[in-house]
């Protein structure tokens, strides 16, 4: 089975990707690299070679916003006889912080490129779709535990730009003639890194998360970590948050392919998390514990638009996926060390 995979070589996208190689997929990967390392993919390489794994890995440098490379990957691949199956769409941009300023930039990129997509697909006969969508899109409420259900109602253009896709591809399920099976997956908060510390998370510039942020204070890239606030109605006063090992997301990945491949159209919203949720100062506590390093913190004012408590209600996957997450909090910490201490200057 061949799989387009936009934005491979990203966090999340290398993780799917060097998971797909491993089970014997044949993997096309789209990246412009702009937010993302080249060196990604010699890591991926790196480890299946080590592992003595025979593995089908083509690497097209390139945007989604680019109808003619689009074009290019699914006529060549119709030559060699090798049609694209499957989509599995990473490719955008995802920093709330830069959404804010840039709004426009962020409509381009991640609608009107996943709106490219779509057409390319559609022209040649390629209707399966794994989208990358984000729990940024449900609105502040009461609800602790968040299931599909929950209001949509995103504070962001970030969150608005996946708001539309997933109203995009209600349309083309609701359309008369439906030959679409998608599955649209919320993501929450993807930290750790895979066991191996081949690749991990290196994001450009100062981290915006948490976790990221962590590692490098740990590793004396940061100074100290900032908890913004510690007056929210929780047992230790800090926010809490749901992290899922990105291994298990990964994972949920390919059990949405087998699940796209039992039906013969759907469309289906479903949450990715651990479904628990964890708040700054047990995830520093685990941290401390699990890899010895004493982590400095100061404590700042609360951010708008943040809410003391959120984490996913991840039935809905276990029951349509029969994918439910394996990996601790500690394991988290640990792979997540063990990545940033063997890189310590990420991909560089």
């Amino acid at each position: 089975m061949r799989v387009l995979l936009t934005g491979g070589s990203g966090f999340i996208g290398s993780h799917i990707a060097l998971l797909l190689l491993e089970r014997g997929f044949d993997v096309l990967i789209l990246d412009s690299f702009v937010n993302s390392s080249s060196n990604v993919i010699i890591r991926i390489k790196r480890y299946l070679d080590n592992k003595d794994l025979k593995y089908n890995l083509q690497i097209v440098n390139g945007d989604i916003r680019d109808k003619k490379i689009l074009d290019n990957i699914f006529i060549d691949s119709i030559k060699e006889n090798k049609s694209i199956d499957l989509v599995i769409h990473l490719a955008g941009l995802k920093s709330v912080s830069e959404s804010l300023t840039c709004p426009l930039h962020y409509w381009d990129v991640n609608v009107l490129g996943t709106l490219n997509l779509l057409l390319t697909m559609k022209e040649y006969d390629c209707y399966s779709l794994v989208f990358s969508s984000s729990a940024t899109i449900y609105g502040l409420g009461d609800s602790v535990a968040i299931n599909e259900e929950h209001k949509i109602s995103p504070i962001n253009p970030y969150g608005k730009t996946k708001v539309a896709i997933e109203n995009m591809f209600y349309d083309l399920y609701s359309s008369k003639i439906n030959l679409w099976k998608i599955c649209s997956l919320r993501y929450f908060n993807p930290v750790g890194a895979h066991p191996s510390a081949f690749i991990g998370e290196d994001p450009i510039g100062l981290p915006n998360n948490l976790f990221p942020f962590l590692t490098q204070v740990a590793i004396g890239r940061q100074n100290h970590l900032n908890v913004f606030g510690d007056d929210w109605n929780t047992k230790d006063g800090s926010g809490i948050r749901d992290y899922i090992h990105i291994v298990d997301l990964a994972e949920g990945h390919l059990a949405s392919i087998d699940y796209l491949n039992s039906k013969d159209s759907c469309l289906e919203f479903i949450n990715l998390g651990s479904g628990n949720g964890y708040s700054v100062f047990q995830i520093i506590s685990q941290f401390e514990l699990s890899t010895g390093c004493k982590i400095p913190f100061k404590i700042k004012g609360r951010r708008k638009g943040d809410v003391a408590i959120c984490y996913a209600d991840i039935s809905k996957a276990k029951k349509l996926l029969g994918w439910s997450p394996k990996r601790s909090l500690e394991q988290i910490c640990l792979d997540g060390w063990n990545w940033q201490l063997e890189n310590p200057k990420g991909y560089n």
